[in-house]
């Protein structure tokens, strides 16, 4: 049996690159070169993207060149998004991401809903995602299956730390990131409870494979917002569908990481 993680080369550059993807789309849709926002969103769900759209605050971004997906831009009090919607799963959310940064992006966060395994300890319904358990096939293009992936130190300590500042009720913790969320089966649920693993989404292990990679900043979350539809009337993400909770993370978020040190 061929083992595809044996064929590797870590040290070695991609052919194909998202900048010479993006070169051709530019010339195929005859779009000028020009950057999006610094800090950009992915919305797996596509839940904010339609809140911002039927209240006419988010507008069609004309720099992006990506073939797959829309940028919308938009602005919340003193800053400027570009904001992805329906990037779900690792290598969806990777190619998208790489296309971001390509673009001009500075700035990545991501905040996909999740399915609960430990509550969290003071019933956050958001999780800044620390550490991941790497249960999909994305990561390993980027990182050896020893290495974790994880956010960055540095990001982590300033958004812990100032975090408190603000009225966010958020904590740090383990997500298990999966290819395929209709096995999660009743062993798999219970392994990850005996990892001390928080809840269950599909894109965090493979951006923070990428980000370590490629030097790059992202911020994944997890809106949690269900348990697996174990019972009826799961999946409630609150007002807005969770749109207006969603963008006051996000505005905290970047104003803790933007600001003047």
């Amino acid at each position: 049996m061929n083992n595809f993680l044996e064929n590797k080369y870590y040290q070695e550059s991609s052919v194909f690159t998202p900048e010479n993807l993006l070169r051709e789309a530019r010339r195929q849709k005859q779009l000028d070169s020009c950057e999006i926002p610094n800090i950009c969103i992915l919305d797996p769900d596509g839940d904010l993207v339609e809140y911002l759209l039927r209240t006419n605050q988010a507008n069609l971004n004309k720099c992006w060149a990506c073939y797959h997906t829309k940028l919308y831009s938009f602005k919340h009090k003193t800053y400027e998004f570009g904001i992805v919607g329906c990037v779900v799963g690792s290598s969806f959310a990777v190619l998208v991401a790489e296309e971001l940064f390509a673009s001009g992006c500075q700035l990545l966060i991501s905040v996909t809903s999740a399915g609960i395994i430990n509550p969290p300890h003071n019933n956050s319904r958001f999780i800044l995602i620390e550490q991941t358990i790497r249960d999909e096939g994305t990561s390993y293009h980027y990182l050896p299956p020893q290495e974790d992936a994880s956010i960055n130190k540095n990001l982590l300590d300033k958004l812990i730390n100032q975090y408190k500042e603000t009225p966010l009720s958020i904590e740090s913790g383990t997500s298990w990131t999966t290819d395929a969320p209709f096995r999660e089966t009743i062993s798999a649920i219970e392994f990850a409870k005996n990892k001390n693993v928080t809840c269950v989404e599909m894109e965090a292990a493979a951006l923070y494979a990428f980000a370590k990679v490629k030097n790059k900043n992202i911020i994944c979350f997890a809106h949690l917002t269900n348990t697996m539809a174990q019972s009826e009337g799961d999946f409630e993400k609150g007002e807005e569908m969770g749109s207006l909770d969603t963008l006051d993370l996000i505005y905290h978020t970047a104003k803790i990481l933007t600001s003047e040190k």
